[in-house]
C-alpha cells in the first residue's frame, strides 16, 4: 500500500545533507513551509543554496534560516524588502550569495527543470545586467536571453490538505510556487494543515 505521510518531522528531513540546492515556496509568509523550515534548522545542515521568491522576512521561517548561518546562497526575485533585514545584513556582511531571477523568470525557470527541458529563452532581462554573460539571440525580430532549467535536490512547500499517495491541494494564494516547485525536486517534502483519504481531495480544486 503507498503511503507517502510521515508523522516524524526529523525522520523526513533527515534525507537533507549538507551543500543541497532546496526549493522553498511562498509568497512573503504566504504558503512558506514554516515548520519545515524550523525543523531544517535543528537539522543543522549547512552550505544550502535557497531557490524561493523572497529572501526572507523579518525573523520567520526563511529568514531564521538565514539567521542561522545555514544558508550559502539565495536564488530569488524580492532580496529588498522593509522586513528582510536579516538577508540584507547578511549580504553586505559577504556571508552569503544572491543570484536576482525576476519572477517570471524565475517560475519559468523552474517549470522548464520540471518538464525536463534544456533551457528555455525569454525577453525578459534583455538588455539589463541580469543578462550579462548569458546567451541572447533574436527570434521573429525580438531579443530573448536563454535561461537554464532550476533543478533541486528537495522542494520545500505548504499545502492545505494532502492524502497518503502525496496529492496535494492548495489555498488561493499559498499556492504560489508549489505546484512548480514540487515537479523540478528530486523529493518534495510538503507540510499540510490536514491529512485526508483517499478520494477525499476535490480533483477540480
Amino acid at each position: 500500500m503507498i503511503d507517502k505521510s510521515k508523522s516524524s518531522l526529523s525522520e523526513v528531513l533527515s534525507q537533507i545533507k549538507d551543500g543541497a540546492t532546496i526549493l522553498i515556496g511562498g509568497f512573503g509568509t504566504a504558503g512558506q513551509p514554516a515548520e519545515l523550515i524550523d525543523g531544517l534548522i535543528e537539522l543543522g545542515v549547512k552550505d544550502l543554496t535557497i531557490v524561493s521568491n523572497n529572501a526572507g522576512n523579518g525573523d520567520y521561517g526563511l529568514a531564521k534560516l538565514l539567521k542561522a548561518g545555514s544558508v550559502k546562497k539565495v536564488i530569488c526575485s524580492f532580496p529588498r524588502q522593509s522586513d528582510s533585514y536579516v538577508f540584507d545584513e547578511l549580504y553586505r556582511a559577504g556571508k552569503v550569495e544572491l543570484e536576482v531571477v525576476p519572477q517570471g523568470n524565475l517560475a519559468c525557470r523552474i517549470q522548464a527543470a520540471g518538464m525536463g527541458l534544456g533551457a528555455v529563452f525569454t525577453p525578459t532581462g534583455f538588455g539589463t545586467l541580469l543578462a550579462e554573460g548569458k546567451e541572447t539571440r533574436e527570434i521573429d525580430g525580438k531579443d530573448y536571453v536563454l535561461e537554464y532549467p532550476i533543478k533541486a535536490d528537495f522542494a520545500l512547500i505548504k499545502a492545505y490538505k494532502g492524502d497518503r499517495w502525496g496529492n496535494l491541494v492548495y489555498r488561493k494564494s499559498a499556492r504560489n510556487f508549489g505546484p512548480i516547485m514540487a515537479m523540478a525536486a528530486d523529493v518534495t517534502i510538503a507540510q499540510v494543515s490536514e491529512v485526508v483519504e483517499l478520494g477525499g481531495l476535490d480533483p477540480e480544486h
